[in-house]
């Protein structure tokens, strides 16, 4: 999957695996919320983003309604990642809403202001990824936090 903002000039490309292993990862949680990690690099020129793998929390909070993650129990597996070739960083995050639609929430916005002021993390531009489903329907939802502003990748 590659998606595009053209207003801004950021693409991301995701592989149907990662996508359909998130997606699976959340059911197997449902009727409650469920997410992780995002992992990646970006191009050269930081034009475009290379989603490519997910951590998933060992401890978490989770209801119908939303989805807490914590970072203990996974700080290996980060260092795995930035020591690889390539090197792939932290670059956002991702949970589902189940029956539901892929739309950021209060919460959810509220989530990646507390991302970007982090004094931890290193991204400008972290990566929103919504996961709504329902027994018949998928949908994914890209969102990117640039310039004060969340955008959703088309």
């Amino acid at each position: 999957m590659i998606l595009r903002i053209e207003k801004i000039g950021l693409s991301l490309k995701a592989e149907d695996e990662l996508l359909n292993k998130l997606l699976e990862s959340g059911k197997a949680h449902y009727p409650k919320e469920f997410g992780g990690f995002l992992m990646g690099y970006y191009s050269e020129d930081n034009q475009c983003l290379h989603i490519t793998d997910t951590i998933l929390p060992k401890k978490y909070q989770a209801s119908k309604y939303s989805f807490e993650r914590s970072t203990k129990g996974v700080e290996k597996e980060f260092t795995e990642f930035y020591s690889g070739n390539p090197r792939k960083v932290y670059v956002g995050e991702w949970h589902t809403h189940p029956d539901s639609s892929p739309i950021p929430s209060t919460t959810d916005i509220s989530a990646i202001n507390t991302i970007i002021n982090n004094k931890n993390t290193c991204i400008p531009n972290p990566v929103l990824l919504i996961i709504g489903y329902s027994q018949t329907t998928e949908d994914f939802g890209f969102y990117v936090w640039f310039e004060n502003k969340l955008y959703k990748y088309d």
